[in-house]
């Protein structure tokens, strides 16, 4: 058996990159320009690896570039434990020192600047003065930028104010910005996280081009999953991970890594579809409560609605009627869009409605599960955010179907599809027992 070729729980290596084509020529065309691009996405899809992979001197080498002329810096502000604008500072320069090994009078010029204490904005500009007159120019990518964006013990919202504004001026207004170009990642967009706004002032943010990073398109998901070898169970299998994973990176990881693990323990045998959906479960259960804990009060009351959605059909005989969801969702247009952002549902068109489902059918059961979990105190709280998205009625209504399912939960599957499918791929009794885990 060769080495698995699927990555979970690290980066994954720019030889093994796949996709994010428009993506990569956006940054190198603010790169190119000296701009600056802000790239977001949920958990799990794939940001330190885009960073990594803009970094790898294979990347620059495809589009003819000359590596001499480029200092590349790339680290995570969550290693700046805890976050202060000197300790970022300090982290570029001594990154910077790391990469001019051809530079030895710049190298020793930074080193004097760390010993003496001085990471400051300013000593950077003296650095990307100096380095430009040696024909370079930085590029600086820069993870996890969340972590500037919050409070802590020894950075103040004023002292947050203060950086903001020291990396737009460095950016945008200084002479040495024509020496620098700035890729950071976070997990939501800039201008949704850090200080309030001055009205007297240009947003901080205002620099950068946006950039999501959003799901795998089905040409992506085909090239990722494309790497497991053919057998006669792979092809169905690879349909079960996109109903499973839905194009979300991290998932995917996840299901081709398992998949290919058990491959080849099945020959001549039939692969336990039981042991295969727990394994994926049990591997994935982090992400799934992770996406669950970061959405809001009203999002994670969407996401109830969208789970409860495709069931209003069979609600409906036991006198709960939820055929008024579908105007919710019209009226919550700026939720839906961060959920379907952070790669957790997605939408499609339905006559003149855009109607939500979710992205992993695995991510569905989760919220299944938490309906069926909520007890009389949790849905009393639930009830109130209810309150807020739709009418009394409406709110009545749901309330009293979320109490349907606790006294039903065996009636209701939304995982009858993947069922069908898991059939479908597995011989006859092999999937007995696969929705135990559910």
């Amino acid at each position: 058996m060769q080495q698995n070729p699927f990555i979970v729980g690290q980066t994954v290596s720019p030889e093994s990159f796949v996709g994010r084509k428009s993506e990569i020529d956006a940054a190198f065309d603010q790169i190119f320009n000296r701009s600056h691009l802000a790239i977001w996405g949920g958990p799990g899809m794939g940001k330190s690896s885009f960073l990594e992979k803009l970094a790898s001197p294979q990347v620059w080498e495809e589009r003819g570039e000359n590596l001499s002329k480029i200092v590349i810096v790339l680290f995570s502000c969550q290693s700046i434990n805890p976050f202060t604008a000197s300790g970022f500072w300090k982290e570029v320069l001594i990154g910077m020192k790391g990469q001019l090994d051809t530079e030895p009078a710049l190298q020793t010029d930074i080193e004097t600047l760390l010993e003496q204490g001085l990471t400051t904005k300013d000593c950077l500009r003296q650095t990307l003065k100096k380095l430009g007159k040696k024909g370079k120019f930085l590029v600086l990518l820069v993870d996890d930028y969340d972590a500037a964006l919050y409070e802590n013990e020894q950075y103040t919202q004023a002292d947050m104010v203060t950086f903001l504004s020291e990396c737009r001026n460095l950016a945008y207004h200084c002479q040495e910005r024509k020496y620098l170009s700035m890729i950071v990642t976070s997990l939501m967009r800039l201008n949704e996280l850090g200080p309030p706004l001055s009205p007297a002032s240009s947003p901080w943010y205002n620099h950068y081009l946006f950039q999501s990073l959003k799901l795998f398109s089905e040409k992506e998901v085909d090239q990722l999953l494309g790497i497991v070898p053919e057998t006669p169970q792979s092809q169905p299998l690879r349909d079960i991970i996109r109903e499973i994973a839905g194009g979300h990176p991290a998932l995917l990881q996840n299901a081709g890594s398992l998949l290919y693990r058990e491959l080849p323990t099945a020959q001549g045998t039939a692969l336990d579809a039981q042991a295969f959906a727990g394994k994926f479960e049990s591997d994935t259960r982090q992400i799934f409560q992770n996406i669950w804990k970061r959405c809001s009060e009203q999002e994670q009351s969407l996401l109830m609605l969208i789970a409860l959605y495709p069931l209003k059909g069979r609600l409906h005989k036991n006198s709960y009627d939820l055929s008024g969801i579908d105007i919710i969702f019209s009226q919550k247009e700026r939720e839906l869009t961060n959920l379907e952002e952070q790669g957790v549902i997605t939408r499609t068109e339905q006559g003149n409605k855009k109607i939500p489902s979710f992205t992993s059918s695995l991510m569905e059961e989760w919220v299944i599960q938490e309906l069926g979990n909520t007890n009389n105190e949790s849905l009393e709280k639930r009830r109130k955010v209810f309150l807020k998205l739709m009418s009394h009625e409406q709110a009545e209504n749901v309330t009293q179907a979320i109490r349907w399912l606790w006294n039903h939960t065996q009636e209701i599957s939304s995982a009858l599809e993947l069922f069908g499918k898991l059939s479908a791929a597995f011989p006859k009794g092999a999937i007995q027992g696969l929705f135990n885990w559910i």
